[in-house]
């Protein structure tokens, strides 16, 4: 890895001022934006619409995952739990395992953007009218505080759409090193991980013949317009997608289709024809791979659910504490 994307290594530099972050990652021999930024309220809409392009595969995948063996994930979680979910978004899949969980306390959904984590919470509440739900807007990514009310109830972790993959493999670490101290000793967590499967099969996954991940990727440079006064020219930009074999990650860039210039926050930027701003990761694991991540952060394996195809699974963990040096 290299040096240019240190800012997305360590949980702790994370860095929750926008324009900051975007004038740092600027000034970078490799350009970047950490994709944190993506989700204003017209990111979160797109990316569930990137859910439902058929090359995108992974959302449809856990979904049958959890539509086969929703039960028995279920009764693994066990009963009188308050299940925390990460990165809810729409909490699409969330039903799929709430109506499989006993004497559910309360469902507790983080999500960064607070618009959109009020109304897919809205949304629950009336399919399940005797459910707590008790919203928290956050950063997941950091330390955050739990609602009071679930302090005496055990916790379950939730955390499909293996939004692990976005983070650094020594981020991914501290992540779950971090969740398991928010959730405490005894707790649980669900969470699906992409595995490692044919290039092209995910090259094709970040990028749709509809161009819906493409517009997900470019609404990075037209909120920064807005928000920032940045001036990208959005016609000299194109997104592309890779997938980069010796680190295991589908990278997602935006390149420059010229010689050119681009101010924000007070200064100059300078972009060659074909330079390109690093926006996001997605890193693909075996199950050893990632059995191994979570041992080491203090994580141990209790049950395993994988597709007939081998592109996606769900784990079921438990914490250990303390957890493994690295």
């Amino acid at each position: 890895m290299s040096k240019a994307l240190a800012i997305a290594t360590h949980l702790e530099d994370l860095d929750d001022d926008f324009e900051q972050a975007v004038v740092n990652g600027l000034a970078q021999p490799q350009k970047v934006i950490p994709a944190r930024y993506f989700y204003d309220q017209k990111g979160s809409e797109l990316f569930e619409d990137i859910t439902y392009v058929d090359e995108y595969y992974p959302t449809r995948t856990e979904i049958g995952l959890f539509e086969r063996f929703g039960a028995e994930m279920g009764d693994a979680l066990g009963e009188g739990i308050a299940l925390i979910e990460l990165g809810s978004g729409s909490s699409r899949k969330t039903p799929l395992i709430l109506k499989h969980l006993k004497n559910l306390g309360a469902y507790v959904p983080v999500d960064i953007s607070e618009e959109f984590l009020a109304l897919s919470a809205q949304a629950l509440a009336k399919d399940f009218p005797d459910l707590q739900v008790l919203p928290v807007a956050a950063d997941f990514t950091k330390k955050f505080d739990l609602p009071g009310a679930i302090a005496d109830i055990p916790h379950a972790g939730f955390f499909p759409g293996s939004t692990i993959g976005n983070l650094e493999p020594v981020a991914a670490r501290a992540f779950l090193k971090k969740l398991g101290k928010i959730l405490g000793d005894g707790s649980r967590l669900l969470i699906g991980v992409d595995l490692k499967k044919d290039p092209a099969v995910l090259e094709r996954a970040y990028d749709d013949s509809k161009g819906v991940t493409a517009a997900f990727n470019m609404n990075l440079l037209t909120r920064a317009n807005r928000e920032l006064d940045a001036d990208f020219n959005l016609d000299q930009f194109r997104h592309k997608a890779r997938y980069n074999d010796v680190e295991g990650r589908v990278e997602m860039h935006l390149e420059s289709l010229c010689d050119q210039t681009v101010h924000v926050g007070g200064q100059s930027f300078d972009f060659k024809v074909g330079e390109t701003i690093h926006t996001e990761n997605s890193y693909k694991y075996t199950v050893g791979e990632f059995r191994l991540m979570a041992r080491v952060a203090g994580w141990q394996s209790v049950a395993l659910w994988v597709d007939d195809n081998e592109y996606f699974s769900v784990h079921l963990l438990t914490r250990e504490d303390p957890p493994l040096s690295p």
